[in-house]
């Protein structure tokens, strides 16, 4: 019997093996590898390129060292904190909270409306940003219209521009996952609420964030994870500038690596952005186990 037991449960991990393998393959991977060249002279070009040499922990100490890098990390912190953390989980919330009030119309548009710029390939949703923040681009017509004087907005607040160009794209996956959320609260428990005199902020903060926080959990961990790996959206508005003002350690990896070369010092950066997004992870993971205790 203790065979027979053994056997079905081999069987049952057989349909699991195909996608642990591409894990493996196209996830452990290239992460071991970024890991490995972090220790090496790496290059794009060049006799370092052809026979990179160990060189231990050289990249970290030079990385450490580097006036650029403490400023990246803050700006990277305060990228994923104000567009991913506050903006769109935020933003998010008050949409899907809405929607669950509007009429089927008015729900249906809004929503086309904020699934729209999420649907974008990252490229295009990119440059339509650069457009609306650059000095002769939407934003500043809109307030020449209105009689007001722009700024130059990718120069004067470049991370205010990249921040609000995230949230605008990333809203949508949150007021998803907040509406699927909130469909599921029982309306008996609210409607009881009600009856004994329960305000609306009442409601929302002793019942329906209670039951939701599950999801509020997950979808932190998703937005900020993803939020970590934003690169294309800044690239295209600021390239990093001006003057560093807007790189975040994407920008910083891709311009060591790709721009000046550097493969080995590139790659130490990226692993430094993986253990940051594995402290994030962990942290939302415990918040998740929190919750169903």
């Amino acid at each position: 019997m203790a065979e027979r037991r053994t056997l079905r449960r081999q069987l049952r991990l057989l349909p699991v093996v195909p996608s642990v393998l591409l894990l493996l393959v196209f996830l452990a991977a290239p992460v071991l590898w970024s890991f490995h060249a972090s220790f090496t002279n790496a290059a794009l070009t060049g006799r370092n390129a052809r026979n990179p040499a160990w060189t231990g922990v050289e990249n970290y100490v030079r990385l450490f060292s580097d006036a650029a890098f403490p400023a990246a990390v803050g700006l990277t912190i305060v990228f994923v904190v104000a567009s991913a953390v506050v903006g769109q989980n935020l933003l998010g919330l008050l949409i899907a909270g809405l929607m669950t009030r509007a009429r089927n119309p008015v729900s249906a548009v809004v929503g086309t409306a904020v699934v729209a710029a999420w649907v974008l390939p990252e490229i295009v949703a990119a440059f339509a940003a650069y457009a609306y923040f650059s000095r002769d681009g939407t934003l500043n017509q809109l307030l020449g219209n209105a009689g007001a004087t722009g700024a130059d907005w990718l120069y004067a607040y470049p991370m205010v521009a990249v921040v609000l160009a995230n949230v605008w794209r990333g809203t949508a996956f949150s007021m998803l996952v907040y509406r699927a959320a909130l469909a599921d609260v029982p309306r008996d428990i609210s409607e009881a609420a009600l009856m004994d005199g329960a305000a609306g902020w009442q409601r929302l903060v002793f019942i329906t964030l209670p039951l939701i926080r599950s999801s509020i959990a997950t979808n932190l961990m998703l937005v900020t994870l993803q939020t970590l790996a934003v690169f294309t959206l800044i690239w295209v508005m600021t390239a990093g500038g001006p003057s560093n003002a807007s790189t975040t350690l994407p920008v910083l990896a891709y311009q060591e690596a790709f721009k000046f070369g550097d493969i080995g010092y590139g790659t130490a950066i990226a692993s430094v952005l993986i253990v940051l997004g594995l402290v994030f992870g962990i942290a939302y993971v415990r918040l998740l186990r929190g919750n169903k205790v």
